[in-house]
């Protein structure tokens, strides 16, 4: 939970000197960050290692009150989510999984504490997480089995270093004006399955004849459904690290888990002393484990079917609640920090709108009217085909995590809140309607 001041979020950092390249690593974007909560001030105000487990309307006091899983207490006139999509790490539903008697971890929660040299390593799945770490730890392992259920689109990567010249605020600007603008053409254009779709579609065929030759293994790892129906992958060094011969690609379905090692539906018995699950997350269940309660009830009661909000922030029935990253504004095709922008510019105005007395929340009709629009969008859009992604929820397949539309119209559409679409309410129960 987080509170945004207006002031700073309109504010820019002072260039940060130690990027490198255009591709950060973790190391410089930890470090970025760090520069940022000490330049604008606010790491004095961060609660470290405190997590809230509920948080619900007090309609008598008109604040939110907010329970830590340490039993503490806090009030807030506004209450602000800021959890992420990606955040709680999903395990597969695998036979005996427990019966393991190595070492095992999830990608997202790394074991930093076990060393992998020379050990035989098992890596189940093949996302976008298993394409950052599997080329690194591959040079440490004495063998490597990358157990994949569906390949991939992955196309090259322009990793390239910054020059002097490229790391003034002048170039940086028109480079990132540049890589904006062509995301917001050739990377959404499979979205809608336009033109530039197949182009992308052709490249990343094009990737994967160049650095795959052998027939074989470049039929496991070719697609059978169109580009952008999930997550495109951008990678240089995952398909030559299958080509090395301590790795091996299975794609067999894995049967169950045994205390020694792996096996699979061919009746092989794969033996290692490592199992590191690259599996992704719970992407759909928007801020679990976390209870909210409003005057509307209880939030996961109501998203039982599907997370919805409108404009990805508010839900009727939750005065002063927004939400950072909610339901369906999540950017396939450009950058997520660009969202994050426009909701905290948009959470930022509504806050100056109400003042320090008074609430406000969506209009049913205006959250019914957003959602009847966003579904006549996302019914054609690529995610419809038939492809496993953390897109879309288990059961009926309703895509709850992006936007289908350019981040350029999210961002007129949240440039401030439109009063038509809110209640506004004093703390003394008075209310207006504008």
């Amino acid at each position: 939970m987080t509170s945004i001041n207006r002031a700073q979020s309109i504010r820019i950092p002072k260039r940060f000197t130690r990027t490198t390249h255009n591709y950060s690593n973790q190391s410089t974007i930890l470090e970025y960050v760090k520069h940022c909560t000490e330049q604008f001030g606010v790491r004095a105000h961060i609660e470290f290692k405190t997590e809230i487990s509920q948080a619900w309307f007090d309609e008598k006091a008109r604040v939110w009150r907010l329970r830590t899983t340490e039993g503490d207490e806090h009030a807030a006139r506004v209450a602000v989510t800021a959890v992420g999509q990606l955040n709680q790490p999903r395990m597969p539903e695998l036979a005996d999984i427990d019966q393991f008697v190595g070492t095992s971890f999830h990608s997202a929660r790394w074991n930093h504490g076990h060393d992998l040299t020379g050990r035989s390593v098992a890596v189940i799945g093949n996302g976008c997480s298993a394409a950052q770490f599997v080329p690194k730890i591959a040079e440490q392992v004495q063998q490597l089995h990358i157990f994949q259920r569906s390949p991939k689109w992955i196309i090259p990567k322009w990793s390239r270093k910054i020059t002097p010249l490229g790391a003034h605020p002048v170039p940086q600007r028109i480079s990132r004006a540049g890589w904006y603008a062509s995301a917001e053409v050739i990377a959404h254009s499979p979205i809608n399955h336009g033109m530039w779709g197949r182009v992308l579609t052709a490249a990343a065929k094009w990737h994967l004849l160049h650095q795959i030759s052998e027939l074989e293994l470049r039929a496991k790892l070719t697609p059978n459904y169109p580009f952008g129906c999930n997550r495109m992958i951008l990678s240089n060094d995952y398909y030559p690290t299958l080509t090395r011969d301590n790795v091996t690609l299975v794609t067999e379905p894995i049967e169950r888990v045994t205390p020694t090692g792996i096996a699979t539906a061919d009746g092989r018995l794969r033996t290692v002393d490592t199992i590191i699950y690259a599996t992704g997350f719970h992407s759909t269940h928007f801020l679990a484990p976390l209870q909210i309660t409003g005057p509307g009830g209880s939030l996961h009661a109501r998203w039982r079917e599907a997370p919805d909000a409108y404009l990805g922030m508010m839900v009727p029935g939750f005065p002063n609640f927004f939400m950072l990253y909610g339901p369906n504004s999540s950017s396939a095709s450009n950058s997520v920090i660009a969202m994050l922008e426009s909701q905290a510019r948009y959470v930022a105005s509504s806050l100056d709108m109400i003042g320090d007395n008074k609430t406000v929340d969506v209009t049913p009709e205006a959250f019914d009217d957003y959602q009847k629009a966003l579904r006549r969008r996302l019914a054609s859009t690529v995610w419809t085909e038939q492809c496993t992604s953390w897109y879309k929820n288990g059961t009926d397949g309703h895509i709850t995590n992006l936007w289908p539309r350019r981040v350029s119209t999210y961002r007129w559409l949240t440039r401030h809140p439109e009063r038509k679409h809110l209640v506004i309410s004093s703390s003394v129960g008075g209310t207006s309607c504008a």
